[in-house]
């Protein structure tokens, strides 16, 4: 399951995100009818099963958010004027191969669980439960 942060929910990503196997769904379904603050939501993902968590709010999450085994949450630094551009990042994030070993890619849900990630254009900086370093790989093509 992807679960989307509620800026994100436009309806040109969601249209975009189509190829994507698993459910789409806005944070705000995980707790209908109230306001979900940035800290709420790692108590929120570890509820679901394996929930890939993708939000714009680099500030938010990235180097904040303490890994857990049971989500991965993707942070994506794009203005809301290219969020059209997020369903390749994260297609692309979801081919990434790991560099050294298997653990550092992307391309499963078993490798993807347990990572906070930012995606750029080029590259994939993560850290991991058990890896409290930075690692950087290229993004797949």
């Amino acid at each position: 399951m992807s679960v989307l942060d509620e800026n994100i929910t436009r309806q040109s990503v969601l249209a975009g995100l189509q190829w994507y196997e698993g459910k789409v769904v806005s944070i705000k379904t995980l707790r209908p009818n109230t306001v979900i603050k940035d800290e709420a939501i790692p108590s929120l993902l570890s509820k679901q099963k394996q929930p890939i968590f993708v939000t714009t709010d680099v500030s938010g999450f990235w180097k904040k958010v303490k890994p857990h085994p049971k989500f991965c949450i993707v942070c994506v630094p794009l203005p809301d004027y290219r969020l059209c551009e997020l369903p390749l990042l994260l297609r692309r994030l979801f081919r990434t191969e790991g560099f050294r070993t298997k653990t550092e890619g992307f391309r499963t849900k078993r490798e993807r669980m347990g990572k906070v990630a930012l995606v750029t254009e080029t590259t994939v900086r993560f850290y991991a439960v058990g890896q409290p370093f930075i690692t950087e790989i290229p993004l797949a093509k």
